[in-house]
């Protein structure tokens, strides 16, 4: 199921479909079937265009990113579980070093709340995601940050095998039990959110959910934008993989919503 999912994100993310769907026309029209090759055609460019020049992207990362509002900071935690993700794993397995991509905050956050409760174990799950397999997760990744940080290796419990977030929560609860945990508070991506609470919860799991790493405003419209193409597309791509995998694993009876409300009373 992983690797299929890997490959399917391939061909589905929308610049790829917008290419495969324009080959496909061109494609439809040299053996002569050419309302279909024009349908096919204008589909790809109607993609590629609202991909690049609209903020649906940013609109539909935004819907995600305020579904769940960061809490105020409770009495006490025994745990703080951070998801992986924020690692250059492989930039790191050629130059050595610890290096941050765009989720970084996910263990900022993390290393913020460590201090704010000395008490607190730290839960990193994350192992390597790549198809390859071949680069150190997340979990192993994050042991050179948080002696940076001058916290201390043994708060802290590696979940090594994830490379999903079904996965996750799956590998999480058997080390959450193991280690006799409860009152998590959950960090990762605020966008990422509501299918880390939907598959957590799906497996018992009761977390407070703690958003970062904020992609958007908050304040964004639908509209036109033609000032940050690139940018524009990244956060298509980001929106369409996070509504994708709500649907799916809904669809595959891994979590029981689509979309998950803020509380689970």
């Amino acid at each position: 199921m992983f690797l299929i999912s890997k490959i399917f994100w391939l061909a589905a993310q929308p610049l790829s479909f917008a290419l495969l769907a324009v080959i496909a026309g061109l494609l439809a029209t040299a053996i002569g079937w050419r309302r279909i090759g024009a349908l096919l055609g204008s589909l790809g460019a109607l993609v590629l265009f609202v991909s690049l020049f609209t903020t649906t992207g940013s609109y539909a990362l935004q819907a995600l990113e305020d579904r769940f509002v960061r809490p105020a900071a409770p009495a006490a935690l025994s745990c703080i579980i951070v998801l992986g993700g924020a690692f250059e794993n492989e930039v790191m397995a050629g130059r050595g070093g610890t290096e941050l991509n765009q989720a970084a905050d996910r263990f900022i956050e993390t290393a913020s709340l460590a201090r704010r409760y000395p008490e607190a174990r730290i839960l990193v799950s994350g192992g390597d995601g790549s198809i390859s397999g071949a680069y150190e997760g997340d979990a192993l990744a994050s042991k050179a940050f948080f002696d940076m940080f001058g916290i201390a290796a043994d708060r802290v419990i590696r979940e090594e095998d994830s490379r999903t977030t079904f996965e996750n929560a799956r590998y999480t609860k058997d080390l959450l039990a193991a280690n006799g945990l409860t009152q998590c508070a959950l960090v990762t991506s605020a966008y990422h959110m509501p299918r880390s609470v939907a598959l957590f919860r799906a497996n018992g799991i009761d977390v407070l959910p703690w958003p970062t790493d904020y992609r958007t405003s908050g304040k964004v419209g639908l509209g036109f934008d033609f000032t940050q193409p690139s940018l524009n597309a990244q956060l298509t791509t980001t929106a369409a993989k996070e509504w994708t995998g709500l649907v799916a694993y809904y669809l595959l009876g891994r979590t029981q919503t689509i979309l998950p409300p803020p509380s689970d009373s």
